[in-house]
């Protein structure tokens, strides 16, 4: 597909990593990163880059061989990912939450060649080794990594990889079944910035960045390394889990200027006793993603802070987002418009569009969608379809443009013979004053009918009671149509989710399921 004019095409020759160490050649005493720890300039992460290259060779690992980085989000992080970018090795991220069998298979899958694994993390990695054959030849710690990196005098020559060669793996959430190694190059970096980074955020060299989302996922990776380096903003990062208080603390002591968050933390931040005063932060920008924001903590969040959040929505991939709010033109309860660059198709299960205001599969073609799904050709068909990505998402879009989810196509639900969306349902409920959080599935009844659940947590724990419950079924029925209120509600303590903050519902479908 044709880009805008606006975003000019990368050349045929690029390495990411030398790209963004060139374009902060000048910035070498700016911070660039700050962790727990201390800081990084833009001059000590170009050194370390090429010295962590120069290591990579010396550990006899050749282009296009895979290594994992199980690492918390510490300085050390863009050092290994863009250090194997520019020796042409392939950095595989992973989620740090995950089980030892879980490493097990990614083990396995990718072939990896060595790891660089957070001290921490070091034992789960090595319960993952035991269990099942693996080529990984060493293991660094962060203090070996350190030493590693040390020991080895800088390399003054990328590998000199096109824009279109493999540049790293991320692995999907899993979800529904084991994680899928999606396969990126070095272009879908630079696109990303290039169409969303610069022009929808309006990232720029002051800025200070915060990302509660992580970095091994395709937003954080984006939020906390693609675009700042791409214009030399500086980038605050923590190891820890993003709870309410580890983010008012960096939000109140490095004064962020951009914020990227996911629904599950607005709303539990929102929900806080500790939450700052619009005079203790520094905000200018926000954005969601991973799940639909709901409308209502869009609105409390923009009162409170008076800064605009862009929900929008991106998938492992696209890399990143591809429907945005955007800045002056945000609508609450959307996710915006199309990302200028990208294409946006809504389509029926013949492969019809659907046209304005009907429910159809996201379809999305642009410039950052991966290549392919490594070594599993039948879900790549499925979900790269000619120069289309299918996204799995059911949307609808007005007729003024503006695009709204509906779910998950695996979380439809088929109820008095209509289908009901459980973000819908969700999105009702959330309206209530004393509720925090919403998950919605189908169950089936002892006559094989389909009915609504909702699983809620209130706010501040307050325990369910038969008052409650019947409430809520009222308040929704005020706001949709009879068939779509939950017939069943449930208060629990809290939702399952996945480290990106998004719901897991096949979860709770499993539970009922057992419980029958």
């Amino acid at each position: 597909m044709t880009p805008p004019p606006r975003a000019k095409p990368p050349a045929a020759r690029l390495n990411f990593a030398a790209h963004v160490l060139e374009l902060n050649a000048g910035r070498a005493e700016k911070i660039a990163y700050r962790d727990d720890a201390g800081t990084l300039t833009y001059g000590e992460l170009d050194e370390r880059v090429r010295r962590f290259a120069a290591a990579l060779a010396a550990l006899d690992i050749r282009r296009e061989e895979r290594v994992l980085l199980l690492m918390h989000d510490t300085t050390a992080w863009p050092v290994a990912f863009l250090g194997c970018l520019y020796a042409g090795v392939i950095p595989v991220a992973l989620n740090t939450l995950l089980t030892p069998d879980d490493y097990a298979y990614v083990l396995s899958h990718s072939r990896a060649q060595a790891a660089f694994v957070s001290s921490s993390l070091v034992p789960v990695l090595r319960r993952a080794m035991s269990a099942t054959p693996n080529e990984v030849k060493r293991v660094f710690n962060a203090t070996e990594l350190a030493l590693l990196i040390e020991q080895h005098t800088p390399t003054q020559t990328p590998a000199d990889t096109c824009a279109d060669d493999i540049g790293f793996w991320l692995y999907s959430s899993g979800s529904t079944g084991r994680a899928k190694g999606t396969v990126h190059t070095h272009a879908n970096l630079y696109w990303t910035a290039e169409l969303y980074g610069k022009p929808i955020l309006g990232v720029r060299e002051s800025d200070v960045v915060f990302s509660a989302a992580k970095l091994f996922f395709a937003y954080g990776l984006g939020n906390a390394l693609t675009f700042p380096l791409s214009v030399g903003a500086t980038v605050v990062l923590m190891a820890e889990r993003p709870t309410p208080q580890a983010v008012f603390k960096r939000l109140v002591d490095h004064r962020p200027t951009i914020f990227y968050g996911v629904p599950t933390l607005y709303a539990a931040m929102l929900a806080s006793a500790e939450l700052p005063p619009r005079s203790g932060v520094s905000l200018r920008i926000a954005t969601s993603a991973g799940e639909a924001l709901p409308k209502e903590i869009g609105e409390r969040f923009n009162a409170h802070f008076g800064c605009e959040v862009l929900d929008g929505i991106g998938s492992t991939e696209m890399l990143h987002i591809f429907i945005s709010n955007s800045p002056g033109d945000v609508r609450y309860g959307t996710t915006g418009k199309p990302v200028p660059g990208y294409e946006i198709e809504l389509r029926d299960e013949t492969g019809a569009d659907v046209g304005n205001d009907v429910m159809g599969d996201l379809y999305v073609r642009g410039p950052s969608a991966a290549l392919m799904y490594w070594a599993d050709c039948e879900k790549s068909r499925a979900t790269f379809v000619g120069s289309w990505t299918r996204s799995g998402d059911k949307y609808s879009r007005s007729r003024d443009g503006y695009y709204s989810y509906a779910g998950r196509g695996d979380d439809m639900l088929r109820v008095s013979g209509q289908y009901v969306s459980p973000f819908e349902v969700e999105a009702a409920l959330m309206q209530h004053p004393s509720v925090l959080e919403a998950a919605v599935i189908g169950k089936i009844d002892a006559d094989g009918l389909t009915r609504t659940k909702a699983f809620v947590v209130l706010k501040d724990g307050t325990a369910g009671t038969e008052a409650i419950e019947e409430e809520l079924k009222s308040f929704v029925k005020e706001i949709l149509a009879p068939h779509k209120y939950p017939r069943l509600i449930e208060c629990v303590s809290e939702l399952p989710k996945t480290a990106t903050g998004k719901i897991q519902r096949f979860k709770l479908r499993e539970k009922e399921a057992a419980i029958g």
